[in-house]
């Protein structure tokens, strides 16, 4: 088989759920709340799974769940920053690679 390579895998979900693909959303919140390909950052977890947790799409169950045990270990401040980051977000048009 192929080695993964998820510095890649994030590149571009970081580049999908920028432009508001949902799933990707949550598929880049689990990789921070993991410290796959990235550096574990439960702030930046909680951003992306809470984008997709409001979507309605179908990772939005998973997304909500997630960020309930983000939330769990996370401090007030760390919540706060993370709904103020959440709430600011837009999407970015592709720019292209």
């Amino acid at each position: 088989g192929v080695a993964k390579n998820l510095t890649e895998a994030v590149k571009w979900f970081r580049k999908a759920a920028e432009q508001g693909n949902t799933e990707a959303q949550y598929d880049l919140g689990v990789r921070y709340a993991k410290g796959d390909g990235v550096v574990k950052d439960d702030v930046t977890a909680y951003l992306w799974t809470n984008l997709a947790a409001a979507s309605g799409a179908k990772s939005a169950k998973s997304a909500k769940e997630l960020r309930e045990l983000l939330e769990r270990k996370m401090t007030a401040e760390q919540i706060a920053e993370a709904q103020l980051l959440s709430r600011d977000w837009k999407p970015r048009p592709y720019q292209g690679e």
